[in-house]
């Protein structure tokens, strides 16, 4: 339930409204604005209550909200959340670019990397370093190696860094070494993970389910705000379907779905959507053209010789026509590259 307090309640109205809900047993959550203040009342359903707070002098009205997730939703919040990470700001009209290799594999190819993405444009830069890969004999990733070889070059070259944690075994040490911590398609629906991730308070970059619907999806970050962390961004990285043109199925649609339904901002990942680097570019600028607030690319300085995904990852080169196109698309639907 939203219960709407009355035009400039006082602080004093407020605190007495809280605390007639928190004696029926929901927590509350305070959405402020300039004139008026809104009180989230959380708890198990169904909610009981509400003709008794709507008889309260300072109660302007009580809203019930209709869908299955509250903390992630428009009626919740109807503005757009903006996530930090660092100097970036994800959300809103911002296009915000997270680029780096499939798999940290040294620390001159990740430094070469870095380098390259900064000098065209990336705002945040990405990076294995725990690998959950199909096959149990293909390369794992460095581990803590790795994480340690991002973090000391996300420095060097003055990028956030954002880094998948496959486990809640290596939790604290992935989130000690990034700055945004990459939730999975395998791990969308770990809920203990996403539960404990939430709780560092990291900025957190939800990738949706290979076979997830946008619900499922939405109700996954549900579990990461309803731990009080509200810095969320869902990435649409493509879905499994029938066709064998293309590695995973790029869902465009999905891009303003999420956006009516939910606040959090959306971000395209076009290469584990396109599984050939070719198909990249047009995937990436179809995800901003439909409204997406950023992208996920793939970069490799050799991708003939790469440890993981080497058919989808980008040269230098590619990556920076990209970020030139992606700009061009992005002024066009009326947003900027931040």
């Amino acid at each position: 339930m939203l219960v709407i307090m009355k035009l400039n309640a006082s602080q004093e109205a407020i605190d007495r409204v809280q605390e007639e809900i928190e004696k029926l047993n929901y927590a509350t959550h305070l959405i402020e604005g300039a004139t008026r203040t809104v009180i989230g009342v959380l708890g198990v359903k169904p909610l009981s209550g509400r003709q008794h707070l709507q008889s309260l002098p300072e109660v302007a009205d009580v809203l019930e909200i209709s869908s299955p997730y509250k903390l992630a939703s428009r009626e919740w919040k109807p503005n757009d959340t903006i996530v930090t990470v660092g100097a970036a700001k994800i959300g809103g009209n911002n296009v915000s670019i997270m680029a780096g290799p499939c798999s940290i594999e040294s620390y001159e190819q990740i430094k070469t990397v870095g380098e390259a993405v900064k000098a065209s444009g990336a705002h945040l830069l990405r990076g294995g370093a725990f690998k959950p890969r199909t096959s149990p004999y293909a390369f794992q990733g460095l581990g803590v190696e790795g994480l340690k070889m991002i973090h000391q070059v996300g420095k060097e070259v003055d990028l956030p860094t954002v880094v998948e944690v496959i486990d809640t075994d290596v939790l604290e040490v992935t989130a000690k070494y990034s700055d945004m911590l990459q939730i999975g398609t395998r791990n969308m629906q770990n809920f203990t993970l996403l539960k404990e991730a939430a709780r560092t308070k990291m900025p957190i970059l939800l990738k949706r389910g290979m076979s997830a619907t946008v619900k499922e999806t939405i109700l996954a970050a549900e579990y990461i705000l309803n731990e009080g962390n509200d810095q969320v961004v869902l990435c649409e990285r493509g879905i499994r379907t029938f066709v064998d043109h293309t590695r995973n199925t790029l869902d465009v649609s999905a891009i303003p779905a999420f956006q009516r339904l939910s606040h959090l901002p959306v971000i395209v990942d076009p290469s584990h959507a396109a599984g050939k680097r070719h198909k990249v570019l047009p995937l990436a600028l179809a995800g901003v053209a439909a409204g997406a607030q950023g992208i996920m690319v793939e970069v490799h300085p050799n991708p003939e010789v790469a440890l993981s995904d080497g058919p989808q990852q980008l040269v230098p080169e590619d990556f920076k026509d990209l970020v030139d196109r992606v700009r061009i698309v992005a002024k066009a639907v009326g947003k900027e590259l931040n």
